[in-house]
């Protein structure tokens, strides 16, 4: 967790440019080597690979939800684009009655092919991929950093279309979004934060 309020929500913070891969933790899987060994063999390994990372989101969820002792557990986002325009949004992630972010069952799971640089040799990662979408949502980088990359994220990006200078919020079930012309000098903060304080 980013920053907790203790007994109600924890948050997890992210801000990138719109084509920078988000990187959601360092995934140290147990048993890594032995699961990647297998999972060259055949595409069963390859999914309880996948499956093993899946669990480890939820486990690290999970143990947050309980070590901060929180109802549940937010993304906040802030995505700037190159046409100095930048979206916020706030979405549900999970709660102590829905604990589990991924369903293992959305993925399946197969190693990229084996690239090269000019600059170096590229390793391998392994990819999890949405059934219900057919497209790319994880990449694990199990044989270098361990760090897992979730394109997945892209789906969650909520659909607005006019910038609005601090305007009104946009509600769904899960989050509420803005999108906001920077200005070409600095966001005024106290405006930001008051308009960011206003109750939902």
């Amino acid at each position: 967790m980013d920053v907790v309020k203790p007994g109600t929500v924890g948050w997890q913070v992210k801000s990138t440019k719109s084509l920078i891969p988000l990187t959601w933790k360092r995934a140290k899987i147990r048993n890594s080597n032995a699961l990647i060994t297998e999972s060259e063999k055949s595409a069963e390994g390859c999914q309880k690979l996948g499956d093993a990372i899946i669990d480890f989101c939820n486990a690290h969820a999970v143990e947050s939800l309980d070590t901060y002792d929180l109802n549940e557990i937010g993304y906040s986002r802030l995505i700037m684009f190159e046409d100095n325009t930048a979206i916020y949004f706030e979405k549900l992630l999970c709660s102590k009655q829905n604990p589990l972010i991924f369903n293992k069952q959305d993925y399946t799971w197969k190693w990229s092919t084996q690239k090269l640089t000019t600059k170096k040799e590229q390793l391998t990662a392994l990819h999890g991929v949405n059934i219900k979408t057919n497209k790319k949502a994880f990449a694990w980088h199990g044989r270098g950093e361990n760090q897992l990359h979730f394109s997945g994220e892209f789906d969650w990006w909520p659909k607005i279309e006019t910038p609005t200078e601090f305007g009104e919020m946009k509600f769904s079930k899960d989050f509420h979004a803005i999108k906001f012309k920077l200005s070409p000098e600095k966001v005024d903060w106290e405006k930001l934060t008051e308009f960011l304080n206003k109750p939902t």
